[in-house]
């Protein structure tokens, strides 16, 4: 039975899921509360070399199977997941999470059209059964966060709007299929209000 809490936050690239992330780590450690934050991919050496294959730039001349991008996402997950993860839990430990699961099955499986049942097979082995105390789903529209700035310059991320636009529309079907689960906030609103948001949330979950 693991003690500490898992908080996984998801969205399309240009959601702003990262930079609350960071926000949400400072506010919990500043509770006097032990917290570590890993991203996915990585969070180990081969979860690192696994990412850079993924999010090589088009230019690389790197073009890969859906099924070949999501296997590599289950391997790293695979490391992070029984290496890093569950120990961090079972000592009581909150995890802080860029990305996990749930983004396989919304670029990957709506995005890419990888068969649903295949990764949720595939993921459930590559967890180990690890599940999301908490999914906090950053939501915008995919022409509002493909304008704002930062690298949209990797393989993924060249995909195009109506790519981002099945992606979307994968984690809003996970958000209502796991309601007690997912908190989605409103992502097009300023850094400081869905600060709050994310804290409230946090907090809650914490106690």
């Amino acid at each position: 039975m693991t003690k500490g809490k898992l908080v996984t936050f998801e969205g399309i690239d240009g959601s702003g899921k990262s930079t609350q992330i960071l926000k949400a780590y400072n506010h919990i450690r500043g509770r006097g509360v032990e917290c570590r934050l890993f991203r996915e991919p990585g969070g180990t050496a081969l979860g690192e070399s696994i990412r850079s294959i993924l999010l090589s730039a088009a230019e690389d001349g790197l073009s890969m199977d859906g099924y070949t991008e999501f296997l590599l996402f289950a391997a790293a997950r695979s490391e992070l997941s029984h290496t890093i993860i569950k120990p961090l839990l079972e000592s009581g430990c909150t995890v802080l999470l860029d990305r996990f699961a749930d983004s396989s099955t919304a670029y990957q499986g709506y995005g890419r059209g990888v068969d649903l049942d295949f990764i949720l097979r595939t993921n459930g082995i590559a967890t180990g059964g690890i599940s999301p105390d908490l999914t906090i789903l950053f939501d915008i529209d995919p022409e509002t966060a493909l304008t704002r700035p930062g690298n949209f310059d990797d393989r993924i991320e060249k995909q195009g709007l109506d790519f981002f636009r099945r992606v979307r529309s994968g984690f809003l079907t996970l958000a209502k299929s796991e309601p007690g689960r997912f908190k989605v906030v409103d992502a097009s609103r300023n850094i400081e209000t869905i600060a709050r948001e994310v804290y409230r949330c946090i907090d809650e979950l914490l106690g």
